[in-house]
C-alpha cells in the first residue's frame, strides 16, 4: 500500500482546507435542499396523468389503424386477378390527333 507524504509546510494548509471543504453549508441554502426537497406536487401529478390518458388514446388510435393495414402490400398475381374489360378503341380521328400533339420521348438505356 503506497502512502501519500505532506511535506511539513503543507500540513497545516492542506489540513484547514480539507477541514473547510468537508463542512456543510451553514447560511440555511442547504445547497438547494430546503424542506420540500424531493416532495412533487398535485400540479405535477396531474400532468403525469394527462400524458398516461394521452398514451392511452395514441395506442387505441394506432390500433385501430394498424387493423385497417392489408396483410401484403404484394400485388396478386395475374391468375388470381378478375379479367379486366378492355376499353373501346378510340376512333382513328382522335388517334391520329393525339399522336400529333405527343412529342416525340427520347428513349434511354
Amino acid at each position: 500500500m503506497s502512502t501519500v507524504v505532506v511535506p511539513a509546510f503543507a500540513v497545516v494548509p492542506v489540513t484547514v482546507s480539507s477541514q473547510f471543504l468537508a463542512q456543510q453549508p451553514g447560511n440555511g441554502d442547504n445547497g438547494g435542499q430546503g424542506e420540500d426537497f424531493g416532495k412533487s406536487s398535485p400540479v405535477g401529478f396531474l400532468i403525469l396523468i394527462l400524458f398516461l390518458i394521452a398514451v392511452a388514446l395514441l395506442v387505441r388510435s394506432m390500433t385501430k389503424h394498424l387493423k385497417r393495414v392489408p396483410e401484403s402490400f404484394d400485388e396478386p398475381a395475374a391468375s388470381e386477378e378478375a379479367p379486366v374489360e378492355e376499353a373501346p378503341e378510340a376512333p382513328k380521328a382522335d388517334a391520329e390527333q393525339v399522336a400529333k400533339t405527343e412529342k416525340p420521348t427520347a428513349k434511354s438505356d
